[in-house]
Formats: C-alpha cells, structure tokens, sequence
C-alpha cells in the first residue's frame, strides 16, 4: 500500500542533507513546531526576547509554560531560554543544524517561501518518535487508524503532501548559502499582559 508520508519523508531527508540537521520532522507550521518542542521538554518559565512574532509566547503558553520578556535584539533566530529551542523562523540555510531543537519556518515570506509548513531540526531519537506521533493525531504513519494503538493525546498538525511536494521543489533549486532575515517590525509583546498573567 501506498504510504502518503513517503514525499514528506523524502522532504524531510532533503532538509536533513541541506542543513546537517541528523533528524527533520516536518510540521504543518513554525508555531507547531515551537509547541511540539516545548510540550516534549515541558517547559515551565521561559525567556524570550520581547520583540518577536506573537504565536512564540502563545506556544509556550499552550505548552503549560510561563513567559518572561528579555531586551535582545536578533536575526535569524534565538534561544527560549533556559531550554535547548530555537526559534529559526528566520533562518535556513546550508549547514544551519547547531544541536538542540531549531524550529524552521517555511512560511511564503521566508527563506525557502513555499505556502505553509516548518520543522524541527533535532538530534534526539526518542524526541523524533515522540514528535511523529504528536503531529498526526497520536497515530503511527503508515498503520491504518483500525489497526493502530494508542498511548499519547496528539495533535492535527502534519505536513500535508503538496506543501511536501513543493518543498523537495524549491529546496532543489534553493542556494547553498542564504543570509537570516531580519526581524519584521514585531510590537512589544510584554506589554501585553495577555502573554504574562
């Protein structure tokens, strides 16, 4: 039988070639990628810097963490201090992987421009198996829902086929080298107290 993951993980072994990254699991966004990490990690307080877009803090909140404000001026990415995440929604080129969990977006106006979609680059075994079920409703791919078992409550979040498929696309014709993004004009997010109650 025909598995529909096969392009996403053709997509995903693409990305682990391009940026060195040992494990790729893509995602349907950047901000589910963020949250998947953080609900693996299970964040408490997290420090992020204050300008940054608001689905960060909206993910860490969601995760069952609490938010903390930092003055940093970035590009490409930053760290959710204290914990090894990385938001690089700004960042992706080759060689990029640099350990812990860089979450990539893939979003129309980033580096790779494809409609939708992100991915956590990681190094963790068990975090990859653990994020694979996460992101397609606690199922084992390629097992039928009938035939499956379940242990985890997961979430809708897997790349659908042709976002995969124009991914392999444009990554195909993606340069080696591509310079981080800077930061689009984010408000100050800790002077809404919707994100530090």
């Amino acid at each position: 039988m025909y598995n529909p993951f096969d392009i996403t993980r053709n997509f995903e072994a693409a990305i682990s070639e391009y940026t060195g990254a040992p494990n790729v699991v893509c995602v349907s966004s950047c901000t589910m990628a963020l949250l998947l990490c953080c609900k693996y990690l299970k964040v408490e307080t997290v420090s992020i810097p204050k300008h940054t877009y608001c689905s960060v803090p909206m993910s860490i909140i969601h995760a069952g963490g609490k938010v903390t404000f930092r003055d940093e001026a970035w590009t490409g990415q930053y760290r959710l201090l204290p914990y090894p995440i990385f938001d690089a929604a700004k960042r992706f080129t080759s060689g990029m992987y640099q350990g812990g969990f860089q979450c990539v977006s893939f979003h129309v106006n980033k580096p790779l421009g494809i409609e939708q979609g992100g991915a956590i680059l990681h190094s963790d075994a068990e975090a990859d198996k653990w994020f694979r079920k996460m992101r397609f409703d606690g199922r084992t791919e390629g097992v039928a829902s009938k035939d499956d078992m379940f242990d985890l409550i997961g979430y809708h979040c897997y790349m659908n086929l042709t976002t995969a498929a124009m991914g392999l696309l444009r990554l195909h014709f993606l340069p080696k080298d591509n310079p981080d993004f800077p930061p689009d004009a984010y408000p100050d997010l800790s002077k809404f107290p919707v994100f530090t109650r």
